[in-house]
């Protein structure tokens, strides 16, 4: 999802050669694969999104294949870029690697001040190894390595899958699914008042080129929308967006995750960037496209 959105901006300004593999044709896992890649490409700019993602039943089942897929493949690509003289490294973490605790909005310099969400602590770990990664090399090395801190994105090319989707497509999903089987519910895990923030992708993708634009970027900078909705609020936006005109039935049974993650933008803000695409916007473009058949690719 994220890939492809930066590949249309990048298309979209038309003033760079574009070099890309697919997971087929390139395992970031495999260091001597990746090796090669860069020895024989010499990129001279790397935009490093690839990862192994997934919402709150995806982390608590397989945290073994995030923490060694995040890892394996954040340490081959950064490696990788500066044995083969890459300058310019631009590295994707995620909000999650905030502390459960964090105070809100989250600043970029709560990290690693008080313990992680359990339910997705692996990912966490591997993403801020990743990120140290790229501050460690530039201090040592001079290479200009940094990272973004997205929020929870949804949008084009999302991953749709009835167990391991994030949280807008699967409600996307589901909402679909009940409409077209006209069941009278639809059952939200939690108790719906966790909050989360939520920008679309499209945003984003021009969040990373404006800050690869910058000559000193900062080492950290999250890019968020800078507001947030409870969960039971998003599940209605959802629900209206589907066109589904049954209820809402919440299961506290299930985990929550984090209470709050709404991320602390003015650093973006004050470099001169901000998002343009408003969540009842995205979310009804987004909906429009899962009927379109962008689901069928997730």
């Amino acid at each position: 999802m994220v890939g492809s959105s930066i590949m249309r901006a990048l298309s979209a300004r038309g003033d760079c050669e574009l070099i890309t593999r697919t997971h087929r044709e390139l395992d970031l896992c495999n260091q001597a694969e990746v090796n090669a890649f860069f020895a024989s490409e010499k990129p001279d700019v790397v935009i490093h999104c690839a990862a192994k993602v997934g919402g709150i039943h995806a982390n608590r089942t397989y945290p073994a294949e995030f923490i060694y897929q995040n890892l394996a493949m954040s340490s081959n690509v950064i490696h990788a870029a500066w044995q083969n003289g890459v300058q310019r490294l631009v590295y994707l973490g995620s909000s999650c690697i905030y502390p459960r605790e964090a105070p809100q909005p989250m600043q970029e310099d709560c990290l690693l001040t008080s313990p992680l969400e359990p339910t997705n602590e692996a990912y966490a770990l591997a993403k801020i190894a990743g990120l140290k990664m790229c501050q460690y090399y530039r201090s040592q090395y001079g290479v200009c390595y940094h990272s973004v801190m997205p929020t929870n994105l949804y949008g084009p090319g999302d991953n749709y899958h009835p167990d391991n989707s994030h949280v807008i497509p699967g409600l996307i999903r589901r909402f679909h699914q009940a409409k077209v089987d006209q069941d009278p519910s639809v059952i939200l895990w939690g108790t719906g008042t966790p909050k989360r923030e939520f920008l679309h992708v499209d945003d984003l993708a021009k969040g990373i080129l404006h800050v690869l634009d910058l000559e000193n970027p900062p080492d950290i900078v999250n890019i968020g929308y800078g507001e947030d909705i409870s969960i039971r609020d998003l599940a209605e936006l959802v629900k209206s967006a589907v066109g589904f005109e049954g209820e809402i039935e919440l299961d506290p049974s299930m985990p929550d995750g984090t209470p709050r993650k709404l991320m602390d933008n003015s650093r973006i803000r004050e470099l001169g960037w901000k998002p343009t695409i408003s969540l009842e916007q995205g979310l009804t473009r987004t909906v429009q496209e899962f009927l379109a058949g962008d689901h069928q690719r997730g």
